[in-house]
């Protein structure tokens, strides 16, 4: 498996998605040549996870974990026709990355905006403090990633992580409702 997962302390926990499989992980920046050789590379047989923050334009990354701003987009429109052949098999988490996998034609696991960040909360108007985020987040992803161990088609990932909400907050239900199989 090929991991693309730009460091961030704040998405940290998506690393509970692929810890102890033995995946390939690409966490720095890389040219979009680079990237595309590295994608190009990748046996379409081979999952593809995207993870950390993003928009409908593609993956961000940034130099520097302290710093607020990204510097540019890490997997975009340029890439697009690589992760195209890998039909289906593909699992995107960041904010809006399902309106990137429309637009680009991509199919697989995707998820919509996923509130990580109190601002985030606060835009959306979703009432929680930090702690209840971050534990609420590691309690989803956790079970996600039992989901995808247990070998469930990512087609019914979407429904069955709904029912797994035990927490029942704001927050989770807002969460939890944003994951969709394109």
């Amino acid at each position: 498996m090929l991991v693309i997962h730009p460091t961030d302390k704040t998405t940290e926990m998506l690393s509970i998605l692929y810890e102890g499989l033995g995946a390939r992980l690409i966490e720095a920046d890389c040219s979009n040549k680079k990237m595309g050789h590295l994608l190009h590379h990748t046996s379409p047989s081979e999952r593809i996870m995207l993870l950390g923050h993003g928009s409908d334009k593609g993956l961000f990354f940034r130099k520097s974990d302290e710093e607020e701003d990204f510097d540019g987009i890490i997997v975009g429109h340029p890439q697009a026709y690589y992760l195209r052949k890998h039909c289906g098999d593909i699992i995107g988490i960041w904010c809006h990355a399902m309106e990137f996998a429309k637009k680009e034609g991509l199919h697989g696991l995707f998820s919509g905006m996923i509130i990580s960040e109190m601002s985030e909360a606060e835009e959306y108007g979703v009432a929680t403090d930090k702690e209840s985020m971050d534990r609420t987040n590691r309690i989803m992803f956790t079970q996600l990633r039992r989901l995808l161990d247990d070998g469930i088609p990512l087609h019914e990932i979407p429904e069955r992580l709904k029912t797994l909400d035990t927490t029942q907050s704001e927050l989770s239900q807002f969460n939890y409702e944003r994951f969709y199989y394109l």
